[in-house]
């Protein structure tokens, strides 16, 4: 492990010092790749026998989503989980009180949503330092990551935690300003690099793209952009591990801070500030996560009865089909499944009967005919 850090090292004191320009475009490219492949290294190294070092906290995934609290010791991601979901995690006034995940639930709206107190990060982390690789590992397995920052400290703590997150693979986008990359790489068997791209590209070219491939020892596949991408994305994409999840900065007590200070937070795009000890703005906070997380209700209604309102069946708003409906529900639905009845905005009449393929909408009401 010491020699792969010391070559991302190495690799990361050369970027530092090479100037960003086209002539050095392609350097910078192949550099960025010898990076990502190192760091890959780090997150899933070969094992013999036991776990991976780059394996998480044991953690049974329950509910219908899953939250996890990451920054630094002592923000109040502990306060935050006892407040939120009433489970017990130790606060104290010393750092790394928290030593490994405490898991707890949120029910909101209808849907369980299991919350993660991960242990403080350090600068580092993502190299190995303190229970970070741990701490990362287990972040890449939830839908919504909140960021826990310290008001009276300095909000540089972002920058540092968003660096240990994408040095693991986690590129955070919050909700509008990042995207997973719109570009198609797929291998062949001979051709050699076929590269095109539907705009103007400035970022890329052929020579880099080459090199990008030709160090992850791909000499033959097909590559189109459809957007001005960087070697980052390109990366990305030909390693298929990057994960890109919704993020909300959570910048706790505000009660220490001044009125003007908390002005300009609350003015900041993803931020949501609270006082997790004075449980100020919690509600604003679980509002928050729900519009991140993009879920989708929806109710069931047995045959001759009234509609199940108290436990929805929640959908991601990707994955919202009847199809995943009755999947949902159980495996075996979709065999005895003939068509169904849908009451809601995604109706155009009230009922509208059905197939497997109709996109759902929240809070529709289903009811299930099956084959006799």
């Amino acid at each position: 492990m010491a020699t792969t850090m010391q070559k991302i090292k190495d690799i990361e004191d050369e970027m530092a010092k090479t100037q960003k320009n086209k002539a050095t475009a392609h350097h910078l490219g192949l550099l960025k790749a010898k990076l990502a492949k190192l760091r890959r290294e780090i997150l899933a190294p070969p094992t013999k026998g036991g776990g991976g070092a780059g394996e998480g906290f044991d953690v049974t995934k329950s509910g219908d989503s899953r939250v996890g609290l990451v920054g630094f010791p002592s923000v109040g991601k502990s306060t935050l989980l006892n407040k939120l979901t009433g489970t017990f995690s130790e606060v104290a006034s010393y750092e790394f009180t928290t030593l490994t995940c405490i898991p707890g639930v949120i029910r909101y709206r209808g849907a369980k949503l299991q919350l993660l107190d991960l242990p403080g990060i350090i600068e580092g982390a993502k190299d190995g330092k303190g229970r970070g690789r741990q701490v990362i590992s287990t972040a890449r397995t939830c839908n919504c990551i909140l960021i826990v920052l310290d008001a009276i400290k300095p909000i540089t703590h972002k920058r540092i935690i968003e660096k240990e997150l994408e040095g693991f693979g986690i590129s955070l986008f919050c909700r509008l300003n990042k995207e997973p990359p719109n570009l198609s790489f797929r291998k062949k068997d001979k051709g050699g690099i076929n590269f095109t791209s539907t705009v103007a590209n400035t970022l890329l070219d052929l020579e880099t793209v080459k090199a990008i491939c030709g160090e992850y020892k791909i000499h033959n596949a097909d590559i189109s952009l459809r957007y001005d991408a960087t070697a980052d994305d390109l990366i990305d994409v030909i390693e298929g591990s990057r994960i890109y999840m919704p993020c909300i900065y959570v910048v706790n007590k505000i009660d220490q801070i001044t009125l003007e200070e908390l002005e300009i937070l609350d003015k900041l795009p993803h931020y949501c500030p609270v006082s997790a000890h004075l449980e100020w703005n919690l509600d604003g906070l679980l509002e928050k996560i729900w519009e991140y997380l993009n879920l989708t209700r929806i109710y069931t209604k047995p045959k001759g009865l009234n509609p199940d309102y108290e436990d929805p069946v929640i959908l991601s708003s990707k994955s919202r089909t009847v199809e995943d409906f009755c999947t949902r529900i159980h495996k075996d639905m979709l065999k005895q499944f003939k068509y169904a009845l849908v009451w809601g905005s995604s109706a155009k009449h009230k009922p509208q009967r059905v197939g497997k393929d109709h996109e759902l909408e929240d809070e529709d009401v289903v009811q299930i005919i099956k084959k006799i």
